[in-house]
């Protein structure tokens, strides 16, 4: 036998030898189980158990064993493989199964055998994966009985795990055994769940902890989360080549900004659901202690958030996708049917509340490298020193989200955390993107204001003059000067492309005449980062257009303060011939668009980095419910706070993400994108969530008689608007990951 698995310590191997599996078996699967004859190999046993031999000639049906060359996150990737190609292999079971022998430290003669490829398994569980009434599994004297529903691949079977709460462990029997019997029960799966009953079969239990039960239907969980992500990928694939080709009105569909958001947010969820998973199947491997949690959580929200997909995808290919010999049928089953096992969504939610309320537990940190952990614990204890123990000393309030604090800045400056992800070059800490995640959450965490700089900080280090760098990048990292953003126009929010403050050249200096909207911090900046059109006849608009420093104090700008929703000012400012010397100018002349661009990417980033803010107010709220015997046994509210601590993750995976991309030098458009859009829909249900909760109480500000955690969740809900309309609205963001994600026609 041979492994496309290059390593033999299951926690070392690499990105690369997953992506080699991956191709490996999409290969085998093109060649050997086409989609053309996908549904009528899935009826045919010979067919089913052929592909499964074929697994074990690759090596592939070690995983999940001690002996094998990878983990689980290689076994989710053959899964997801087999759902894209509607195959029923019983790669699952075998997983499960070599995970049972280990866990039970049993020795089996079928091991072998089912490694190879030579012996098929299905696997009965109990309760919580049947169809309809059961009678409870026994085992007396050797004699098994029993009977229940929810099982898949009996027609093709060899033999049978019986794993069920009803026993104190689990027990192998051959499908051939005299008194053993089953009946399809055909629904939405393909080929058709069964039921099986067992009347005196021969059998032998092999003893297993309650815990290490809990633990396989876990990684069942997440093995068929694997397969329906695989058949909801391609059946997301097809809608979209779908409304690239079809025609109505006279253009592609993919152009109806319609269309474009639906499937922008599919591909949100697709993308949420499988960071997810790896995320818990990384955790897994690794021995992470919170593994169980991140498998519930990554369930809990793929769960109901791929079963919508999979309907988007046939809403968006209508009636020709709806014929059962079309593709897209076939994955719109597995999905469904794969994704409500193990209890569904219900259970995996309740899990989740049961942690974090019963248990008294709090999202669980991730494991950041020893690196990411101890710079962590660095940042929540200066912050602790510097932040946190002087404000409760002095009786100060909670900060305002999205203030800033002239000494806090400069005591960043003072430890370089101003520029903690800057390249060395530029005087930076260059600092890892788990490193950087670690200071995001801690001061988010702790309610510290954010720094100022960062989005003309990395403009200034790709498109500055040597001298604005030198100028300005020492006092950025300082944290001696701040800037405000002047972008939105009347006529020009998040359309940048429409600015109509122009910048005209005269002499040595830059004549700027406009009006800038919806700026915060302007009243207090010491530069406005200026976008003004520097050419009126550029074709197509966004091409003649600048990026200028403004000094705030030049003679012509006026500033008008408002207050916004959440307790924080931004202002609306006037420039009457304003000058300002020819070096203001960033990068060359109609060169803005590239630098708006790099510098909304950050801005974006920075924006779905407040899902710690989202965490912050999350724990609070948690806090309160275990404080209310009436609210912590709720089933409405448990069930509430489960999908949310579910969300969560979703929103610091996808965050994660866009911080390691940027890191490696790739330009982060629509992914960040992503993270700014479900951050900041997240923030609002988190919100409202409270307000349904908590009723009236959580409506009362800070400082009022009676408010829950201090009037936070209702600020958060108030905060929220600013961070969807901010840095382009979410309905921009999603044409944005539709175009530049999906490739939909402009």
């Amino acid at each position: 036998m041979t492994s496309p698995v290059t390593t033999d310590e299951i926690g070392k191997t690499t990105d690369e030898d997953r992506e080699l599996i991956r191709d490996s078996v999409r290969a085998l699967l093109s060649k050997h189980w086409s989609a053309e004859s996908a549904l009528t190999l899935a009826s045919d046993p010979a067919a089913v158990r052929s592909i499964l031999r074929r697994l074990g000639e690759q090596g592939l049906l070690t995983l999940g064993g001690r002996q094998s060359a990878g983990g689980l996150r290689e076994a989710l990737i053959v899964l997801k493989e087999l759902g894209r190609a509607a195959c029923p292999a019983a790669m699952r079971e075998t997983v499960l199964t070599n995970w049972l022998l280990d866990a039970a430290d049993a020795d089996s003669a079928l091991a072998s055998a089912m490694q190879e490829g030579q012996a098929s398994l299905a696997v009965v569980f109990g309760a919580g994966d049947q169809v309809g009434s059961r009678q409870p599994l026994t085992l007396t004297d050797g004699k098994l009985n029993g009977e229940v529903g929810g099982v898949e691949g009996l027609a093709e079977a060899t033999h049978i795990v019986v794993l069920s709460e009803d026993l104190a462990g689990f027990a192998i029997v051959e499908r051939s055994s005299s008194g053993v019997s089953y009946e399809p029960t055909p629904g939405l799966a393909v080929p058709p769940l069964a039921r099986v009953r067992f009347d005196d079969v021969p059998a032998t239990l092999t003893p297993l902890t309650d815990q290490a039960r809990r633990d396989v239907e876990l990684l069942s969980r997440l093995c068929l989360l694997a397969r329906g992500l695989g058949a909801t990928e391609r059946a997301f694939e097809l809608a979209v080549e779908h409304a690239k080709q079809r025609h109505q009105f006279g253009q592609p569909i993919g152009r109806f900004q319609a269309i474009q958001h639906k499937l922008a947010d599919a591909l949100t969820a697709l993308d949420g659901a499988r960071l997810t998973l790896e995320h818990a199947g990384e955790a897994f491997d690794l021995g992470t202690e919170h593994w169980r949690y991140f498998a519930c959580a990554a369930f809990a929200y793929a769960s109901p958030a791929l079963r919508q997909v999979a309907l988007e995808a046939q809403h968006v290919l209508g009636a020709i996708g709806y014929a059962e010999e079309h593709e897209a049928p076939r994955h719109f089953r597995r999905a469904h049917a794969d994704l409500i096992r193990h209890g569904g969504v219900r259970g995996a939610r309740a899990e989740l509340a049961q942690a974090l309320i019963d248990a008294g537990g709090s999202l669980p940190e991730y494991d950041l490298g020893s690196s990411g952990n101890a710079f962590r614990a660095e940042v929540r204890a200066w912050l602790h020193e510097h932040w946190t123990r002087p404000r409760i000393a002095s009786g100060a309030g909670e900060v305002v989200i999205g203030a800033f604090d002239p000494e806090y800045a400069r005591g960043l400056g003072a430890k370089g955390w101003n520029s903690l992800n800057w390249p060395a070059e530029f005087g930076g800490q260059a600092r890892t993107p788990l490193e950087q995640l670690a200071f995001v959450e801690e001061t988010q965490l702790a309610g510290a204001p954010s720094s100022r700089g960062a989005i003309q900080a990395h403009a200034l280090m790709q498109y500055g003059s040597e001298a604005q760098k030198n100028e300005f990048l020492p006092r950025i990292a300082r944290g001696e000067v701040t800037f405000c953003l002047g972008y939105s126009e009347p006529e020009a929010g998040s359309d940048l492309a429409a600015v109509k403050t122009t910048a005209v050249r005269d002499g040595d200096e830059w004549v700027i005449n406009g009006q800038k909207l919806w700026t915060t911090g302007a009243e207090y900046a010491d530069y406005m980062w200026l976008a003004a059109r520097t050419d009126p006849d550029a074709k197509p608009k966004h091409a003649g257009i600048s990026v200028f420093v403004v000094p705030m104090n030049t003679p012509g700008i006026t500033i008008r303060p408002s207050m916004a929703m959440y307790g924080h000012t931004f202002c609306t400012e006037f420039l009457d011939n304003v000058r300002v010397p020819a070096s203001a100018l960033v990068g060359e002349v109609n060169q803005g668009w590239a630098i708006l661009t790099s510098a909304l990417a950050t801005e974006r980033i920075s924006m779905g980095g407040f899902v710690a803010t989202v965490r912050a107010a999350f724990e609070k709220m948690l806090a309160e419910v275990r404080a209310s015997s009436r609210l912590s046994g709720d089933a409405t509210v448990r069930e509430r706070i489960g999908m949310l601590a579910a969300e969560i993750e979703v929103a610091r995976q996808l965050l994660t993400r866009s911080a390691r991309l940027a890191e490696a030098g790739m330009q982060v458009t629509f992914e960040a994108g992503m993270s700014k859009i479900f951050s900041g829909e997240l923030m609002q249900r988190v919100g409202e969530a409270a307000l349904d909760i908590f009723g009236t109480d959580a409506s009362l500000s800070t400082g009022s008689a009676g408010t829950v955690a201090d009037g936070r969740l209702e600020h958060l809900l108030r905060h929220s608007i600013m961070i969807v309309v901010g840095g382009g609205t979410n309905e921009i963001q999603r044409t944005l990951i539709a175009q530049r994600g999906l490739g939909l026609p402009r």
